[in-house]
């Protein structure tokens, strides 16, 4: 099966919230079908400009309707091969193209508005229908933007969001249209033009705002100051937390991604320090429904220090040939060895058979060769030893 085939077939990553947006979706492309062709069919027959505009306008919302259902069907696919961290970005991307084709939009309308002013004279009375039609207009968009919003809303989808707001300025070029139309009717036959240029405006700065902001996500622009500030406590609030650097942000549709450098005690060890960091990316996505993953890296000490520290210093297996010959012939009594890069220097955690660590002479012997052997090492800073008592 190819990699398009399984995407067609997979069920969505939330099949409620895929449900609820399409839902939503298809009552505004229902309506949009039923206002696109009443607005172009009365405004021809009655002779309005602002209403055929308005009209034009509502066919551009639904197609950006039909856009936004299959971005959202897209976007709802589970993360493959190919897009890991899934296919959130199809809602972004389908925002960018309906914010540009709005811009495109609006501004053909006020272009075409202006040159019909030039001729307000030649053109016919507008009927009086034409008013009735961009009343129902207004309010049934209206309506269907505070539906839409609050689904959009508890979805946290800004795809959904900004088809919301884009319904919000229909009705508020409605209202504009039924203001133009009432003054031609009153003999002012200018009004109605002047009603299809301003709402071309408003549709184009709509459209430059949400495809300014779509182009924000995609070269990943980062959550807002507080937010930001907010995830930052929740992290330095974990137990075992030292400090906290690098934090960093980026939006993904309506989920947000975060990583993270956590400082924790230099001297636990990796599966600790992973516990830890486990535990600081939970509470980060208990606390913050809207971030969908958190990367967490633990430093055991700040990289810029650890950069310029310890990058000169030898790896595990030059260190493993210095320490045994620091040890000696009890090097080979040595179990399990441990090394912190600490600064500029290394200490080294050595582990013993209990038999060796009973042996008090013995043991003494060895602690004086390791202090003189430690006075003029370029590497090894301390070196502690270790008993075991339970079984390995």
């Amino acid at each position: 099966m190819s990699v398009e085939e399984s995407l067609l077939r997979a069920e969505p990553v939330d099949p409620q919230r895929y449900r609820e947006a399409s839902r939503a979706t298809w009552i505004s492309a229902a309506l949009n079908l039923v206002l696109t062709v009443a607005q172009l069919i009365v405004g021809w027959l009655a002779h309005s400009q602002s209403l055929i505009a308005h009209g034009l306008h509502s066919f551009s919302d639904l197609l950006s309707d039909f856009l936004v259902l299959y971005a959202n069907r897209k976007g709802s696919h589970p993360a493959d091969r190919e897009h890991p961290y899934g296919h959130a970005r199809v809602e972004t991307a389908a925002t960018l193209i309906l914010g540009a084709s709005l811009a495109l939009i609006g501004f053909g309308i006020l272009w075409e508005a202006t040159l019909r002013l030039q001729q307000v004279a030649e053109l016919p009375p507008v009927e009086l229908l034409a008013l009735w039609v961009a009343i129902a207009t207004a309010a049934s968009k209206e309506v269907l933007f505070r539906y839409l919003l609050r689904v959009a809303e508890r979805l946290r989808s800004p795809m959904l969001a900004a088809n919301a707001w884009h319904t919000r300025a229909d009705a508020a070029s409605a209202l504009v249209v039924v203001v133009g139309i009432a003054g031609a009717l009153m003999g002012w036959k200018f009004l109605d033009l002047l009603a299809a240029a301003i709402m071309g405006f408003m549709i184009l700065r709509m459209g430059l705002k949400l495809a300014w902001e779509s182009l924000q996500e995609l070269i990943d622009t980062g959550l807002d100051k507080d937010k930001v500030e907010a995830i930052r406590r929740t992290l330095l609030d974990t137990p075992g937390v030292l400090g906290l650097h690098e934090l960093r942000t980026r939006r993904m549709a309506h989920q947000a991604l975060v990583d993270a450098h956590v400082l924790v005690d230099p001297r636990i060890s990796v599966s600790e320090g992973h516990r830890l960091g486990e535990r600081a990316r939970q509470r980060v996505l208990d606390a913050h429904p809207e971030v969908a993953d958190v990367l967490v890296h633990i430093d055991a000490e700040e990289d810029q220090a650890l950069m310029s520290n310890s990058a000169d210093l030898p790896d595990r297996d030059a260190l493993m040939a210095r320490l045994h010959q620091i040890l000696g012939e009890e090097a080979s009594l040595v179990e399990r060895t441990v090394l912190h890069y600490l600064g500029n220097r290394v200490e080294a955690e050595a582990f013993l058979p209990r038999e060796t660590c009973q042996d008090g002479e013995r043991m003494a012997r060895l602690e004086q060769r390791i202090a003189e052997q430690l006075k003029d090492d370029p590497y090894f800073r301390a070196i502690s030893l270790n008993c075991r008592i339970a079984p390995k």
